[in-house]
């Protein structure tokens, strides 16, 4: 099973005077962060609303030029058992690079694997085919052994692999 996880990450950032500021400067220091380990993960505002109205607020609380900002990190956790799996893996993966930034998991949604199953395995396929395409003389070659003999005869010896010299003459 493969899942996309949302955490909320509580980034703090110094010395802003705008909420807008307080929000690129998080996500430049958020992507810093994990890149380049983690480049697959996505970045973006998170949302804060009043708890008591509901009314939605900006996603960094500003506080003596300092501010908390929410933000989204998304990832997809591939071959997982259970979405409590992937919720862990992907608190972990990244947890270890955001040091001093509390997570909580927001969402956790079962990617149907038959749509990314599909594009993944075409990939490897065409890789595959490539190789086996190159590789397809010798193992051919190799499946019997008289046609190697009788190819060996037919060749001058001008025509023998220099490497392969060494090996005839001995």
């Amino acid at each position: 099973m493969n899942c996309r996880v949302v955490v909320e990450a509580a980034v703090p950032v110094y010395d802003v005077e705008t909420a807008d500021e307080a929000v690129r400067i998080a996500i430049s220091k958020t992507g810093e962060m994990l890149n380049p380990d983690l480049n697959y993960v996505e970045i973006s505002m998170g949302g804060r609303s009043c708890p008591h109205c509901g009314e939605n607020l900006d996603p960094a609380f500003i506080a003596a030029d300092e501010s908390l900002v929410a933000l989204e990190l998304e990832m997809t956790v591939f071959n997982v058992e259970r979405e409590e799996h992937a919720a862990r893996i992907a608190r972990k993966e990244i947890g270890q690079r955001l040091e001093n930034i509390p997570l909580d998991v927001l969402e956790i949604e079962e990617i149907d694997e038959d749509d990314d199953g599909d594009e993944q395995a075409d990939e490897p396929e065409a890789d595959s085919d490539e190789d086996d395409g190159a590789g397809d003389e010798p193992p051919a070659a190799g499946d019997d052994k008289s046609s190697i003999d009788r190819d060996d005869d037919d060749r001058g010896e001008d025509e023998v692999l220099p490497e392969f010299e060494e090996l005839i003459d001995e």
